[in-house]
């Protein structure tokens, strides 16, 4: 189990942007963490990466401080040494066991080739594979499926649900709740910093109507008013 106690982080001005965060994650499920823009998404993730050093509060796995060495980080916006191709990409990660050319035939890359001259979504799929050629116990994902089209977004969650059955952990994040709850076990609620509350998938369509309600009573005055 991953135990996150009283983690704050600022940045300026003191300024929390995780503030007081408090959040039980089990082994072997898929929890996604959604929220606004400038929620904490992704400073939450950068912390538990180890990328970002907590003012207070502490971040656990099974008990023992999380070593970034138990975790494969997808970030948002993938990073490329220029003039490589997608096997030498790959190759950086070491696993004798992970076959290139049979993960390929789900991901269809030109992997001879040189990365700068790959469309975004080949970028995604790329990045996809290094984190799958990691063999991580903690998958964290960070907006995987930005720039993907519909039949690779198919193919990415039928092989989370198969890691998940072999008992790997992802926490995966999203601005989209609908591409969380056909796939996750729970969704946290990520808002001022705080997880606002947590839900199983029983309580998936009652969540979804609490946060689009909040939206929608939060502009509707504004958007009458500018379509009058």
């Amino acid at each position: 189990m991953i135990s996150i106690h009283n983690l704050t982080i600022s940045y300026i001005d003191d300024k929390k942007v995780i503030n007081n965060l408090n959040l039980s994650l089990d082994d072997g499920l898929i929890h996604g963490i959604v929220g606004l823009n400038g929620a904490g998404k992704t400073t939450l993730l950068n912390a538990l990466f180890g990328l970002v050093k907590p003012q207070e509060g502490s971040i656990l796995m099974d008990g023992h401080k999380l070593s970034k060495k138990k975790i494969a980080y997808l970030v948002t916006e993938n990073f490329f040494y220029s003039n490589i191709t997608g096997n030498e990409y790959l190759s950086l990660f070491k696993n004798p066991n992970f076959d290139v050319e049979q993960w390929n035939q789900l991901f269809s890359l030109p992997l001879n080739q040189v990365i700068d001259g790959y469309s975004t979504g080949m970028k995604k799929k790329l990045a996809l594979m290094g984190i799958l050629k990691q063999d991580k116990p903690l998958l964290i994902l960070d907006e995987p499926f930005n720039g993907l089209d519909i039949e690779t977004c198919r193919i990415i969650r039928m092989i989370l649900l198969r890691l998940k059955q072999k008992g790997k952990t992802i926490l995966i994040t999203s601005h989209i709740i609908e591409t969380l709850t056909n796939l996750c076990d729970y969704i946290h609620y990520l808002e001022g910093g705080a997880i606002k509350n947590s839900n199983d998938k029983q309580g998936f369509s009652a969540f979804e109507r609490e946060v689009f309600d909040k939206i929608e009573n939060d502009n509707v005055d504004i958007i009458n008013r500018l379509t009058e």
